[in-house]
C-alpha cells in the first residue's frame, strides 16, 4: 500500500532561517520515511497566502497549489509554534483557508477532506501545547479530516525560559515516543481509509 503525507510548517520565520517547528517536523518526516512514506515539509510563510475563506482568493494567491498538495496526500501534519498561548498567525491563516473545505464535496457528497488523516506538531517556550492541539484538532475534524489516536507531538520549554527546541542537545525521549506514535497511527488509519472510504451521503 502506497501512502503519502505532507507537513505544513507554520513558523513565522521565512526560509532559510532555522526554526524549532522545522526541526520537530523534520523528525516527523524522518519517522515517516522509516515507514516508507514520503512527507515533504512546506513552510507556509514562504508563500503568498491571501486572507480569506475560499480555496482561491484570486490574483497572486498561492494557496491553491498548497491546497492541491494537501488533497493529493493521505496525511496532513500541521506544525506550529505557540505564540501568546495560541497557534501562530500563519497557522491561523492556513486554517482559515482550509475552512473552504466545509463547502466543497466529492461525487459522493462527502467533504473533500473525508478519507484524509490529520496530525499536529507543536513547539513553544510556554504552556499551551494542549490548547493549541485541541484548537487544531477541532478545526481539522470540522472540515472532514480524521484524527487518529495519539497523533500529536509537542515540546514546551520552561515558562518564560530562553531555550528553544532547536537548541536542545538531543531529542527528548518523550518527544521521540510521541512522534513515533503519531506516524504509526496516522499510517494505520490512512491505510484503512484508502481501503474503506466513508459512505457517500444519501
Amino acid at each position: 500500500m502506497s501512502l503519502s503525507a505532507i507537513a505544513l510548517n507554520c513558523t513565522l520565520k521565512p526560509s532559510p532561517e532555522e526554526s524549532s517547528c522545522g526541526l520537530l517536523l523534520s523528525q516527523v518526516q524522518q519517522e515517516f520515511q522509516r515507514h516508507g512514506i514520503d512527507c515533504p515539509v512546506l513552510r507556509a510563510v514562504d508563500y503568498n497566502l491571501l486572507p480569506g475563506v475560499t480555496s482561491d482568493e484570486g490574483k497572486g494567491d498561492e494557496w491553491p497549489q498548497i491546497r492541491q498538495q494537501i488533497l493529493d496526500a493521505d496525511i496532513l501534519v500541521m506544525g506550529t509554534p505557540i505564540w501568546m498561548g495560541q497557534p501562530s498567525s500563519v497557522c491561523q491563516r492556513v486554517m482559515e483557508r482550509i475552512d473552504a473545505f466545509l463547502g466543497e464535496t466529492d461525487d459522493g457528497g462527502r467533504q473533500v477532506a473525508y478519507g484524509h488523516v490529520a496530525a499536529v506538531a507543536v513547539v513553544g517556550n510556554e504552556d499551551g501545547a494542549h490548547n493549541v492541539v485541541s484548537q487544531l484538532f477541532q478545526g481539522l475534524n470540522d472540515v472532514g479530516f480524521s484524527i487518529p489516536a495519539s497523533c500529536s507531538t509537542y515540546w514546551t520549554g520552561e515558562a518564560m525560559g530562553g531555550t528553544d527546541y532547536k537548541d536542545l542537545p538531543e531529542q527528548p525521549a518523550a518527544v521521540a515516543s510521541a512522534t513515533r506514535a503519531l506516524v504509526q497511527n496516522c499510517a494505520h488509519l490512512a491505510g484503512l481509509l484508502t481501503q474503506a472510504q466513508y459512505p457517500a451521503k444519501k
